[in-house]
């Protein structure tokens, strides 16, 4: 016996909430464009009603997945979906292993240290430890850039199988997916897995050094990337070489602890 309804043409499993639906085009439309949006463009967007769409922002803020941009009435995505991943099984587990492990190194090194995931085609960081020197870099869990645009994004990209690749880049512009594919890419995804790390200018911040190794699960592929932004200052010399040796190696701890 069902648990599921009806429908009235008989189906089973096959109904509509057009209340929820209209809650998650919201959300996905805020989240593919990536800015904030006033709620008479997401209605024009979305094709309907701006009364109909303004009670589905209303409860939708309520709830804590809707923020307002500051200064303006623009809507955008708050943490809270971002916080819910972080909360699934795999995330917990993820982040209650790797953290740790990031921890030592930090109080060992003293440099600042980001766990970055992929998620819909962009980079994501999960967590951050602060290190205890008295400057650093360090950005807030949940920044992201498109994963081809990030150094994090291209480790974690080199350290995949083709189809498991093109699987994490699926909700990517199609630009980036022709950067995907060209053999440009690929000759870097060669030379990053040839390496075993990536060390390289910071596409985002100037005057930093980005030195990521990946943490690689068991079924080979990288699960996320552990990244050092070493910030370049006048007078202070900054042991490169020290930081990878200690980093590929709590990577390599941190993958050895994670499960299938």
């Amino acid at each position: 016996m069902s648990d599921l309804p009806d429908t009235e043409n008989g189906d089973k499993g096959i109904y509509a909430a057009p209340a929820l639906e209209k809650g998650l085009d919201i959300l996905e439309l805020l989240a593919e464009v990536g800015e904030p949006l006033s709620t008479r463009e997401i209605a024009e967007r979305l094709a309907r009603s701006k009364s109909e769409i303004f009670r589905m922002v209303f409860v939708l803020q309520q709830r804590g997945y809707l923020a307002r941009e500051a200064g303006t009435d623009r809507l955008e995505l708050s943490r809270r979906l971002f916080d819910l991943g972080i909360r699934t099984p795999a995330g917990r587990q993820l982040t209650s292993i790797v953290l740790p492990v990031m921890e030592r190194f930090s109080e060992t090194s003293g440099q600042v240290a980001h766990l970055v995931v992929l998620s819909r085609a962009q980079t994501v960081v999960l967590a951050t430890t602060s290190g205890h020197l008295d400057a650093s870099v360090i950005v807030r869990p949940g920044y992201g850039r498109p994963a081809l645009d990030a150094n994090s994004g291209l480790l974690i990209l080199a350290f995949q199988s083709e189809t498991r690749r093109r699987q994490l880049m699926r909700e990517a512009s199609e630009a980036d997916k022709q950067r995907l594919e060209a053999a440009e890419t690929e000759r870097s995804f060669a030379e990053i897995r040839a390496l075993g790390h990536r060390v390289a200018a910071s596409r985002d911040i100037m005057a930093v050094t980005d030195i990521a190794c990946p943490v690689i699960g068991p079924g080979g592929h990288a699960e996320a990337a552990i990244l050092v932004p070493c910030l370049q200052r006048h007078g202070i010399a900054t042991d490169e070489d020290a930081i990878l040796k200690a980093l590929k190696a709590s990577c390599a701890e941190a993958g050895s602890q994670l499960s299938l």
